[in-house]
């Protein structure tokens, strides 16, 4: 039996204020062909269809038609489920009459724990549920945590399980020790959030979502698919994929990972105004890539983000790596005249916060000329 898993497309994504409907319609087309190609016995997004809970209209019409293609046109079963940046009842509407044509979305947790089978696999599909949802649904006051909840859900299931089959769990959930970015929303505070890898130990595959690198955990059944696009510039050095995954007889596992090629990467640069804006420089870039650019120009700038557009039209953010270095260096600048410093000594304090270099002797002899200069040319008059 052979499905592909994916998870966490987040349809109606805004980075740094730009919608990412386009990128997305790009990488799912070619989702979509692989699909195609692949023929699999069903199709596995494990979460995080949108971005929020309300997503805008493009979005929705985007998934309606991707999930059309794949499920009405190719023939091939979805099998479905929340994610955190989900509405969990908006996603179950209709889930009754969508599995008539083999689509098992998953939208909200309920006291249902039997599977989904298809070809002799048991997909066990939990959507991603609050500890607190857990603890009213089953009745126990002391689950706490989504370790404590995802515990109790597996024992639910393991109460009517086939062990002679072939069991796949599809969840949501960010396993301990997993590889986080700045574009995944904090399941709780501290380590309660977490859940660890051995609950997972009764499945001969688990298909998670929620962790947007493919490289998130190393494990060799328990695999997060990582999402489509990179959705901050903390995943700029993900790479981005999907899985076809092969279930054979006794439960073994293989794994085949396929590549997803957006129509615009979203990378960092760097380097002084004048290198990214020469010529030489900019045949190098992916001009219309999405871009962070750090400058490492020492002096004032004259309106340097309407200067590096006119040549890389996608930036969408702006550092300088002064001000990231004075970010880390900077103390209390207060009452430096109550420590009774006098010209040089403030001049080196203020020359070493505006630039970061050291103010060496030659530097501080040239000042010290020039102060005298200034003193003098006062008396005299």
């Amino acid at each position: 039996m052979k499905f592909i898993h994916t998870a966490d497309w987040h349809l109606g994504k805004l980075v740094h204020g730009v919608y990412m409907t386009a990128e997305q319609r790009e990488v799912l087309r070619q989702f979509v062909e692989i699909v195609e190609q692949e023929k699999p016995d069903a199709v596995v997004i494990a979460g995080d269809l949108y971005d929020r809970s309300v997503p805008p209209t493009e979005a929705v019409e985007l998934l309606n038609e991707i999930l059309f293609k794949i499920n009405v046109e190719l023939k091939t079963p979805i099998v479905a489920i929340a994610g955190n940046h989900d509405s969990a009842e908006r996603l179950s509407f209709g889930a009754s009459w969508f599995q008539h044509s083999g689509f098992y979305l998953k939208g909200k947790l309920d006291q249902d724990f039997a599977p989904v089978s298809i070809k002799g696999v048991n997909f066990y599909c939990i959507p991603y549920a609050e500890p607190g949802v857990v603890r009213e649904l089953l009745g126990d006051d002391s689950i706490q945590s989504h370790q404590e909840a995802m515990k109790a859900i597996i024992g639910k299931i393991e109460e009517e399980m086939n062990k002679e089959e072939i069991n796949v769990f599809v969840g949501h959930a960010f396993v301990l020790g997993g590889q986080t970015s700045d574009s995944e929303r904090t399941l709780s505070v501290g380590g309660s959030g977490c859940v660890s890898i051995d609950l997972f130990a009764p499945f001969h595959y688990t298909a998670l979502g929620h962790l947007h690198s493919p490289d998130a955990i190393r494990h060799e059944t328990v695999r997060y698919s990582g999402s489509l696009l990179k959705y901050s510039f903390s995943e700029a050095k993900q790479r981005k994929s999907i899985s076809i995954v092969e279930m054979k007889e006794g439960g073994e596992v293989t794994i085949e990972e396929r590549t997803l090629i957006p129509k615009r990467d979203m990378r960092e640069i760097e380097g002084t105004l004048e290198e990214l804006l020469d010529p030489s420089r900019v045949e190098t870039e992916q001009a219309e890539d999405y871009l962070k650019v750090t400058l490492l120009d020492k002096g004032a700038l004259i309106d340097p983000m309407s200067k590096l557009r006119q040549v890389y039209p996608n930036v969408l953010h702006l550092d300088r790596k002064i001000e990231l270095i004075d970010q880390k260096k900077k103390q209390n600048y207060t009452s430096v005249r109550d420590e009774k410093k006098n010209e040089l000594d403030l001049f080196s304090d203020f020359y070493t916060q505006m630039t970061t270099d050291s103010f060496t002797s030659e530097k501080k002899d040239i000042m010290e000329n020039i102060i005298q200069g200034v003193k003098l040319e006062v008396e005299q008059k």
